[in-house]
């Protein structure tokens, strides 16, 4: 029996945030797992512009130690 999907809507277009900052972590690790990787966009509900940004934005803050690259 299939199952019906809730629509999810892109949570930076909803908000209208324009730039992703590497700098603000904690709305970045809302978009990464227990594990410490990132969330895929099916999952997060963003669309795939922002999703590109979460990603490099995630990554720079990985670099810049304000993320761990891994947990557990």
């Amino acid at each position: 029996m299939h199952t019906k999907l809730k629509n999810k809507y892109c949570y930076f277009c909803v908000n209208n945030v324009d730039e992703i900052d590497y700098k603000n972590w904690q709305q970045l690790q809302r978009f990464t797992s227990s594990y410490g990787k990132i969330v895929p966009k099916r999952r997060s509900g963003a669309c795939s512009k922002h999703q590109r940004k979460l990603s490099q934005g995630i990554k720079r803050a990985r670099f810049m130690a304000f993320l761990p690259y891994i947990s557990k």
